[in-house]
């Protein structure tokens, strides 16, 4: 089985390439929904990130979101923090969620930072989801609960788009200029026959 990431910039539509893949019948591993679970659920965790950012991250035993955001999103120093303690944790939950779904010729893994946190290397391919950065940003700011000084301070956290989609070994082109189905019906098309020649190898 081949083990795919996914990944793009914030308001990228990643989760909507994602979701068409699952359509598809292929397993995704959603990265972002379980590293907010694994913060409010892993004790270890849950300690480090106390220690880390103090006490008020939690409130009434649940993880403040919005005033973790408002730490590690102005101050970078603090969101390597975040992300030492986050992301070996997701990265092991990841490997052993692909155990599980073995069966299936190729799983995803689908991240915003695969690169950033050094997962790749634990992939067999990467698919980038592209769009150009204002429409990203009017995205976000559709979905809702982010300003566009928000929006700007966690792209400028990111790595740069053009050099992350130079590292994937495929991109899907989300900017509207052209059909988003036909590109993920091409590249699980694609994958599915590289699955297949690796296993008769």
């Amino acid at each position: 089985m081949l083990h795919i990431g996914l990944t793009g910039g914030i308001g990228s539509g990643k989760t909507t390439i994602a979701n068409i893949f699952s359509t598809l019948g292929i397993p995704v591993y959603d990265a972002d929904s379980v590293a907010k679970n694994i913060m409010q659920t892993n004790k270890t965790v849950r300690n480090k990130v106390i220690a880390c950012f103090g006490n008020d991250v939690y409130r009434d035993g649940l993880l403040n979101r919005e005033l973790l955001a408002s730490i590690v999103f102005n101050d970078p120093a603090k969101l390597q923090e975040l992300n030492a303690i986050i992301h070996p944790a997701v990265i092991q939950d990841a490997e052993d969620w692909f155990r599980h779904h073995d069966h299936a010729s190729f799983a995803i893994k689908e991240a915003a930072l695969i690169f950033e946190s050094g997962s790749h290397k634990q992939l067999d391919y990467v698919i980038g989801v592209w769009a150009p950065k204002s429409l990203r940003i009017e995205r976000t700011i559709e979905r809702g609960g982010l300003t566009k000084q928000q929006v700007l301070n966690r792209i400028s956290q990111q790595m740069n788009e053009e050099e992350k989609m130079k590292k994937c070994d495929f991109v899907i082109d989300n900017s509207g200029d052209k059909p988003v189905i036909p590109q993920v019906f091409d590249l699980h098309e694609k994958l599915n026959t590289i699955s297949r020649l690796t296993i008769s190898e």
